[in-house]
């Protein structure tokens, strides 16, 4: 089970986006009864009603900017959940945030594969009390994580930053991180220049937040940061930049690059860092690319960064 914790201002925003349909993007068609209510506690009515409702109580403490508890869970692909288990997991879910004597509202959508709730809260209660919204995050994945178990649902892992140290280096699977790597891997094959890799990402669904670093948002508003899956601005830059060098590199004569590395690079192997590594690979390559008429930058055979050695050798 996967969880979303949103704090907002807007009661009314909200509670539309839960109870109408939805416009499609492409066809511009509407998903008809997108939206079945699961529960109300201290609520009823549309959504005008509710709006009202869910106000009324927001007046005893005018202070507070950001009424709103939005929180959705979802289920993974395949399974799903009852009616009543449904309406259990929203009980669990209000006791477990401390929201279960407040006003409530939840919302299954259905215009989706997997089965997911929407639940709506007013943080404010009737005796003009605050719920508190400190820790959040970690809130709901030691929710997501109980009701896993509860209901024998398929098993995620917490954010590492949630996990007890002895977890946070389990290696994970993320289909979402490993379709942007390959992406970028299959862009910067093809792209020479920084420009023309930015349209062919754009063009795979992906907009692109280029700032000291570099982050890669897909058609469903997901950010990742390059770095998250082994390629930072960095080294994008470099890979691009080792591309544009081909010609100048192609042009060393074979018989030095051999004496070169004869000479140089493998008499003292065992201090090799990292650098001169892919140096030796970039070469290896180029001299390949003069009878394939090819070129494939040595940065993309490494998915992974490996820490540099504290020695170096002086060429």
């Amino acid at each position: 089970m996967i969880g979303k914790v949103i704090i907002g201002k807007s009661f009314r925003g909200c509670i539309a986006y839960c109870l109408e349909d939805k416009k499609l993007r492409h066809d511009k068609s509407i998903t008809n009864q997108r939206a079945e209510v699961v529960q109300y506690n201290f609520c009823f009515g549309d959504k005008k009603e509710l709006t009202g409702q869910f106000n009324e109580v927001r007046r005893l403490n005018q202070r507070l900017s950001k009424p709103v508890l939005h929180i959705t869970l979802s289920v993974a692909d395949g399974e799903r959940l009852s009616r009543q288990k449904l309406q259990q997991v929203v009980e669990d879910c209000a006791k477990h945030f401390g929201f279960d004597r407040n006003q409530y509202l939840a919302v299954e959508h259905l215009d989706t594969k997997h089965q997911h709730l929407h639940i709506v809260a007013n943080r404010i209660g009737f005796d003009g009390h605050t719920l508190s919204d400190s820790n959040s995050y970690k809130k709901i994945a030691e929710f997501c994580r109980q009701t896993e178990l509860k209901y024998g649902l398929k098993q995620v892992l917490s954010p590492r930053r949630f996990l007890p140290k002895e977890l946070r280096e389990i290696p994970r699977n993320d289909s979402r991180k490993q379709t942007l790597e390959t992406n970028i891997i299959n862009a910067l094959f093809k792209a020479n220049t920084y420009a023309h890799f930015a349209v062919m990402m754009k063009e795979r669904g992906y907009r692109i937040e280029r700032g000291r670093g570099i982050a890669f948002i897909d058609r469903k508003g997901v950010r990742t940061k390059g770095s998250e899956v082994g390629f930072s601005l960095n080294r994008i830059e470099k890979i691009l930049g080792l591309k544009t060098q081909r010609i100048e590199f192609k042009q060393v004569n074979q018989n030095t690059v051999h004496h070169f590395f004869n000479e140089k690079l493998l008499r003292s192997n065992k201090q090799v860092t990292e650098e001169q590594i892919l140096l030796k690979e970039m070469f290896q390559n180029l001299m390949h690319a003069e009878q394939q008429d090819s070129f494939t930058p040595s940065e993309l055979l490494h998915k992974k960064k490996k820490k540099k050695q504290s020695r170096s050798i002086h060429l």
